[in-house]
């Protein structure tokens, strides 16, 4: 069921440039959400990269580019890698952003593919699976493609989505999936991020369908560059969402 609990967000400007995310300069504005546990921040950084500012410290997703892009955020307490992709996971900028206390937690399949120095600080779950990092419990969400001639994007059982349980607080963060039943089921999920592109994930219109599932206070439309007529637009999808949710958008690309 829903949480009746009150949430206040503060809002930067930002704005929407469509340029290809690998152009993409931070410029490290961000929305910042007042929790029943503390601020959370969020910085929105590239396509799929974002860093959080937390009560249990800063954690970044996802993060790839350039290690510049990141510059004048703090270090990492905590990395979540969703899965193996180039536009969310590299190892040359894991390294680059880690510090002396960093973890890291990604799907096995990720942590099979760290060198060792990053391997002695990560550990893995798989889908169903949870952790706790500074009392954070972390949910793996399964993220995968379910369309005929898209599956082998991203198979069942591979990849994560996370949620993230907060203080009185759910953020959900999607990974490359399209609309399947398990986001669909999610409850208790105050933020999400979710992606829209194909024909690696969904379209708008299944994405605001999910979301009137599922049925957030805050989205973030993110991952959102495609193939050509694949890109979506994150204007129509809030439009499609109506009230079922308040749509938030990041400068993703520009």
């Amino acid at each position: 069921m829903k949480s009746t609990r009150r949430i206040f967000l503060a809002q930067s400007a930002s704005a929407i440039i469509f340029l290809p995310y690998s152009a993409h300069a931070a410029s490290h504005t961000g929305n910042m959400f007042t929790t029943p546990g503390g601020n959370i921040t969020v910085h929105p950084i590239s396509h799929a990269s974002f860093v959080m500012e937390t009560p249990v410290g800063t954690i970044y997703c996802d993060p790839v580019g350039d290690a510049p892009d990141y510059a004048g955020l703090p270090t990492p307490d905590l990395i979540l890698v969703t899965h193996e992709h180039g536009d969310h996971f590299n190892a040359a900028v894991l390294t680059a952003l880690v510090g002396a206390n960093t973890q890291i937690i990604t799907n096995p399949a990720v942590l099979g593919m760290l060198p060792g120095d990053l391997k002695e600080r990560a550990r893995s779950i798989g889908n169903g699976a949870s952790t706790n990092f500074n009392g954070l419990k972390i949910e793996a969400i399964p993220a995968y493609n379910m369309t005929e001639g898209r599956t082998n994007f991203h198979p069942e059982g591979r990849d994560n989505g996370y949620v993230l349980r907060f203080d009185g607080f759910g953020v959900y963060i999607s990974g490359d999936t399209e609309d399947i039943p398990e986001m669909r089921a999610l409850e208790g999920v105050d933020l999400a991020f979710l992606c829209m592109n194909l024909p690696f994930t969904m379209d708008i219109e299944a994405a605001a369908s999910a979301v009137a599932a599922f049925r957030p206070t805050y989205i973030y439309p993110y991952h959102y560059r495609g193939r050509g007529d694949g890109t979506q637009d994150p204007a129509e999808f809030a439009r499609l969402v109506g009230d079922a949710a308040s749509v938030k958008m990041g400068r993703w690309y520009g």
